[in-house]
């Protein structure tokens, strides 16, 4: 995805919530960049296939916005859904107090708590064409992701026991559908970097 024009980096915290062991990771991003984007680029550091609809929320004296992708879906619903494409991070999570909740796959319900931890802007005299280019980048996280369509915490738990005990009557089953590669333990800054440079 190469470098962004921007006046200043946010470094978010993001979590996934309700899972035992934490999932996360650590990560800075330009704020001129889009609420969508922001989403693909946590599609990438949280390890996911961008296979479903998410919503991003945030809370400001007990006022919640909502901001996602126009869908027929939501007519029913009542809810009024900003374009997370015309939403720019900078103009919307404004303070380091401000938290958004990212939601991905609204079938099984993957909550994320992402904490603005600290928003570094450029001050007028560093403006030059070095330090106006900010490339994303992961600096730290731990754990795998839930696979996809693992179904909600619930499902996620129930993987990990039965992966854990080859005894477990769905063992086999379910270590052939995630893959002989898959390891909840395990996550890559390496490998997430090297996905962000390519993110289209």
């Amino acid at each position: 995805m190469g470098s962004y024009w921007s006046e200043s980096r946010y470094y978010l915290h993001v979590q996934l919530a309700d899972v035992e062991s934490p999932i996360w990771r650590k990560m800075v991003v330009p704020g001129a960049i889009s609420l969508h984007t922001l989403h693909k680029m946590l599609q990438v550091v949280m390890g996911r296939d961008n296979a479903h609809l998410y919503l991003f929320r945030l809370t400001i004296n007990e006022k919640t916005m909502v901001y996602g992708l126009p869908d027929p879906d939501w007519d029913d619903t009542g809810m009024r859904i900003r374009d997370s494409r015309r939403t720019k991070l900078d103009a919307t999570v404004w303070a380091e107090w401000l938290k958004l909740t990212y939601e991905y796959d609204l079938g099984d319900s993957w909550l994320h708590q992402i904490t603005i931890e600290k928003i570094e802007h450029l001050a007028d005299e560093n403006w030059n064409e070095d330090a106006l280019w900010i490339t994303p980048r992961c600096l730290a996280g731990e754990r795998a992701c839930p696979p996809e369509d693992a179904g909600g915490i619930g499902g996620y738990t129930s993987l990990l026991e039965s992966l854990q005990d080859p005894k477990h009557p769905e063992h086999e089953r379910l270590r052939q559908w995630v893959g002989a590669s898959y390891d909840p333990k395990l996550f890559s800054v390496q490998q997430a970097n090297s996905a962000l440079a390519i993110l289209k």
